[in-house]
């Protein structure tokens, strides 16, 4: 794992097409900008777990201790809110 510091307004550069930006800090949260190719997904982990239950569960009769921790992995991984702003929309959306 790459550790680095950044600040409001500096970004980080992964590969030729993928940026991301800092654009807000406080004590608790920082806000992102990720500016990636409409080819490749950018999904918050919880939602990626989320998807990965759901396609365990549709595709085939799943161990119950899988999908407990899979449960787990997804009530520790998601914030009390979370806020996404769609490059369409011009108010944020808070989930």
């Amino acid at each position: 794992m790459l550790i680095i510091r950044r600040r409001r307004g500096e970004s980080i550069v992964i590969g030729e097409d993928i940026e991301i930006e800092i654009l807000e800090t406080s004590p608790t949260q920082v806000k992102l900008g990720i500016s990636a190719p409409k080819d490749v997904t950018v999904l918050r982990s919880e939602i990626r777990i989320t998807r990965d239950v759901n396609r365990t569960a549709s595709t085939q009769a799943a161990d119950p201790e899988t999908l407990s921790l899979l449960v787990e992995q997804l009530r520790e991984s998601t914030p009390e809110t979370t806020t996404v702003v769609s490059p369409d929309e011009k108010k944020p959306t808070i989930l």
